[in-house]
């Protein structure tokens, strides 16, 4: 890695105050910035690129699993948001109102779309009628807001783009189906795609979705120790639907309710990222999702044929996203950059590789540098690629199974939380009331209940009654 770290602006030591850490390298990194709107971000063009790559990716996956685009309006209707009780008390708080059309008073207030189970509800009482009409698999790719109190760019905006699916089935076991099959989706994604390894399982009563009759999660560990919920998948049973009056007649000719999912990633998953991969240097990009995945750097580029190389390379290496810097900045410099940006390979070339047929390849990762001849370029650039992408995960994998703790009883769940934060596996009595006293004690909050369950022991960490479930704690972004 550069040695001469003056050449850019420093970013604080992660490990002496790991927020501001988080906030230097999105700015610096040239990822986000702040907007006049307190709480809203501007994505920059880096940061929307890593965005374009990770939607083209799940577009991509939903589109093979059978499910189509759709748009939604971006106001929904006072009146339509009262029909389902349980779902307008959850996001209440945050709902941000339109009350006037120019000087125009409104008869009705219009709600900015916290999320929007109810406008395809409202959709889909018009459009279903029989069986022979689901499922209906939909999904939306959008933004919303939420009038966040605490906002930090990515992890929490007032406005953030994300993408919500929304299907109806005939069936509850349809439905149960589809909301974990787009859970292993999210899994999938996470782990091939972004290196970062996740935690599947169901929420508890009290953290899932409002409205939802299950809620499923993908929970991942940050640097920090934190937890960040990183995908959610619900199952609305018939809910919606009864409130609705989404109805069809079935194969017997009689009149059944529809059974309904949701599900969603958003632009905070960019901020997992960051997290999960980045150090004291900037932002490490996992190749799959890296705007550019190799920067080629002339060197003494002032000396003839050092950038025609350089562009030469670039035109061998097209079937990756490549760049060449030709600017005249110093080689110094631009290493530093470019590690700030996260560019998973720095590729060097000067008059000296050029005479002796081979160029300099250094890992973002590992900072890592070898010597390959410009003879099989191509072979040896796609093998670095896909074992950085490779070694991230199980790297990310081996952090998080290291802060990956056990505790039996409360005075060894204080300790771990407060002296080396990370993941607490736990057991669980089912009561809310010993959930929310673990928070109240602790500051942290039941993460998941893991589809792969152990017996840590027989009895709740918190009240010591007979343990219904193993659970992960932690405190979370």
């Amino acid at each position: 890695m550069a040695k001469d770290k003056k050449l850019v602006e420093s970013i604080t030591d992660m490990e002496q105050d790991f927020p501001q850490w988080y906030t230097d390298v999105v700015l610096k990194a040239d990822l986000a910035n702040y907007s006049s709107i307190k709480g809203c971000m501007i994505i920059r063009p880096y940061g929307y690129a890593i965005w374009e790559l990770i939607q083209k990716t799940l577009d991509a996956k939903f589109k093979e699993t059978g499910h189509e685009n759709v748009y939604m309006p971006m106001l929904i209707p006072e009146s339509l948001l009262q029909k389902e009780k349980d779902h307008v008390e959850g996001f209440a708080p945050e709902v941000a109102w339109v009350t006037h059309g120019g000087e125009t008073e409104l008869t009705e207030r219009l709600c900015v779309r916290p999320t929007s189970e109810t406008l395809f509800c409202d959709h889909y009482k018009d459009i279903i009628h029989s069986y022979r009409d689901l499922p209906k698999l939909y999904n939306q790719w959008c933004s919303v807001m939420r009038w966040e109190k605490t906002t930090r760019p990515f992890l929490r905006t007032m406005e953030f783009l994300w993408q919500e699916g929304h299907t109806a089935h005939a069936t509850q076991e349809e439905s149960e189906a589809e909301t974990v099959k787009m859970l292993n989706v999210y899994a999938d994604f996470c782990e091939k795609y972004l290196a970062i390894p996740v935690v599947k399982g169901q929420k508890t009563e009290k953290e899932r979705f409002a409205g939802a009759k299950a809620t499923y999660t993908i929970e991942s560990l940050m640097h920090d120790g934190k937890a960040l919920q990183s995908g959610t998948s619900h199952n609305f049973g018939d809910g919606f639907a009864k409130a609705f009056g989404i109805q069809y007649t079935d194969k017997d000719n009689k009149l059944q309710y529809v059974h309904q999912t949701s599900w969603g990633m958003t632009t905070r998953i960019i901020g997992a990222v960051i997290m999960v991969h980045g150090d004291n240097s900037g932002l490490v990009l996992p190749p799959a999702i890296a705007p550019v995945q190799v920067i080629i750097v002339p060197i003494a580029m002032q000396k003839g044929g050092v950038v025609e190389k350089a562009n030469e390379l670039k035109d061998r290496l097209s079937n990756f996203r490549v760049k060449v810097d030709d600017s005249d900045k110093s080689p110094g410099w631009k290493f530093s950059e470019y590690e700030m940006k996260g560019v998973p390979i720095r590729l060097e070339v000067g008059p000296k590789d050029i005479e002796k047929n081979q160029v300099v390849l250094a890992r973002r990762d590992s900072g890592e540098k070898i010597i390959v001849s410009m003879d099989n370029l191509e072979e040896e650039v796609a093998k670095l690629l896909e074992d950085i992408q490779h070694s991230m995960l199980e790297n990310a994998r081996a952090r998080r199974d290291s802060k990956t703790y056990v505790a039996k009883n409360m005075d060894e769940f204080e300790k771990i939380i407060n002296e080396t934060p990370g993941f607490i596996k736990a057991m669980w009595c089912g009561d809310q009331a010993c959930e929310d006293k673990i928070k109240e004690m602790t500051g942290a909050t039941s993460r998941c209940i893991p589809f792969e369950q152990e017996e840590i022991s027989d009895t709740c960490v918190c009240c010591g009654k007979k343990a219904k479930h193993m659970v992960y704690w932690g405190r979370a972004y």
